[in-house]
């Protein structure tokens, strides 16, 4: 089974987020903070995160960085997820750790972009 976190200030993004991830396949966690983020990928870490570039208390490069410290935290992938295509910010997120990127509003389609040996969403 394949573990997905979740992590956006916003509750609409998480719950929307959540519905078109989870499946028989995925299990869903959420987070709404960087501090919030490194605490549960310290207790166990996830298979993929979807992370928002713009949580107030801590940088997405730096949450990037403190996850890829963890053990097992190399083999997570990480996903930046932007409002609009920033390439400064992707680089920098590419070059912290992250596996790629996601704009907002996504739907099926980008998430399945990302995840495609996985059959997503009920």
């Amino acid at each position: 089974m394949l573990r997905c976190m979740v992590v956006d200030s916003s509750p609409v993004v998480r719950k929307v987020a959540g519905r078109l991830i989870s499946s028989d396949k995925v299990v869903v966690t959420m987070a709404d903070t960087g501090y919030q983020t490194v605490a549960a990928c310290s207790v166990e870490m996830p298979d993929m995160i979807i992370l928002d570039d713009g949580l107030i208390d801590m940088p997405a490069t730096e949450i990037i960085k403190q996850i890829r410290a963890l053990p097992g935290g190399e083999s997570t992938r990480i996903y930046l997820c932007l409002p609009e295509m920033d390439i400064t910010r992707i680089m920098r997120a590419k070059r912290a750790g992250a596996a790629g990127y996601l704009l907002k509003p996504f739907n099926r389609a980008s998430i399945a972009e990302i995840m495609p040996s996985i059959e997503i969403g009920n």
